[in-house]
């Protein structure tokens, strides 16, 4: 496996080269044992159904920080960064339909965004590999396929929609080990939502994800699925409210919290 070039770098290093344009392609591997976040940035007046929506999904929506109305800065979990810069790609929605990729949002902000970030399962990656589980698209250096599923996320407000998942393939026998990995970071997800034949949860073809990339399934592996936090983007695609913004999938805000603490 080819380590990734900026896994030992701090974060604050890595959201600068971000920020200057160096990077903007998919953050996996990047900072091991920082965590990594989701991005949503929608107008005050959605923010209240959102967050409803989020603590009514904990497990596919689970909030870091929500910062405030209209500031492009965080006060919690990063303190030197700009959540209009340093993210390598956003999306941007306007009524449910994708109208754009950014690498900087400066230009579309407004006075009355609020930025909500939330729980990657990029962050618990790191433990994995520690443990010796392997994560397959690290290893071929590729995005983690990610499938809506046929999963309903729990409405709230004008937000509905169906769950989406990121897939890690990995020995049978290591899967236990996974689960017990994952369980203590709530935060990210913790452990996974199901294990085995992806036609149970509605995917059709396990070689075509929704977003990001497929992965090798090699003999005597299962795929096995976590909460994502692109389920917000499933959910404003069916939702279609006025305008949001989003990270690209994979493409995540690295924060300067370490993933130990936010362990269980």
């Amino acid at each position: 496996m080819n380590k990734n070039p900026y896994a030992d770098m701090l974060p604050s290093k890595v959201r600068k080269l971000i920020r200057d344009g160096e990077i903007s392609g998919q953050t996996s591997g990047m900072c091991a044992g920082y965590a990594q976040a989701n991005l949503v940035i929608l107008p005050r007046d959605l923010a209240y159904d959102f967050l409803l929506f989020a603590q009514r999904n904990p497990k596919s929506c689970p909030i870091l920080e929500v910062g405030d109305v209209g500031s492009q800065n965080l006060q919690f979990i990063a303190k030197d960064a700009n959540i209009a810069t340093d993210i390598p790609r956003y999306f941007v929605y306007e009524h449910g339909v994708k109208t754009g990729e950014y690498t900087d949002i400066t230009g579309l902000w407004r006075d009355d965004f609020v930025s909500i970030l939330i729980g990657c399962s990029f962050s618990f990656e790191s433990e994995l590999l520690e443990a010796g589980v392997p994560v397959r698209h690290i290893e071929e250096e590729k995005n983690v396929p990610m499938y809506r599923t046929n999963i309903d996320c729990v409405p709230a407000g004008v937000f509905h929609g169906k769950l989406v998942v990121s897939m890690r393939p990995m020995p049978y026998e290591q899967v236990i080990k996974a689960v017990r990995v994952t369980e203590t970071m709530p935060n990210v997800h913790g452990t996974p939502i199901h294990i085995g034949d992806p036609a149970h949860i509605g995917i059709k073809d396990i070689q075509k994800p929704d977003f990001g990339d497929a992965v090798t399934i090699k003999e005597g592996e299962a795929p096995v699925f976590w909460c994502c936090g692109v389920t917000p983007q499933s959910v404003v695609m069916s939702s279609k409210p006025e305008i949001v913004i989003t990270h690209a999938p994979g493409h995540m805000f690295i924060t300067d919290v370490k993933n130990v603490d936010l362990k269980n």
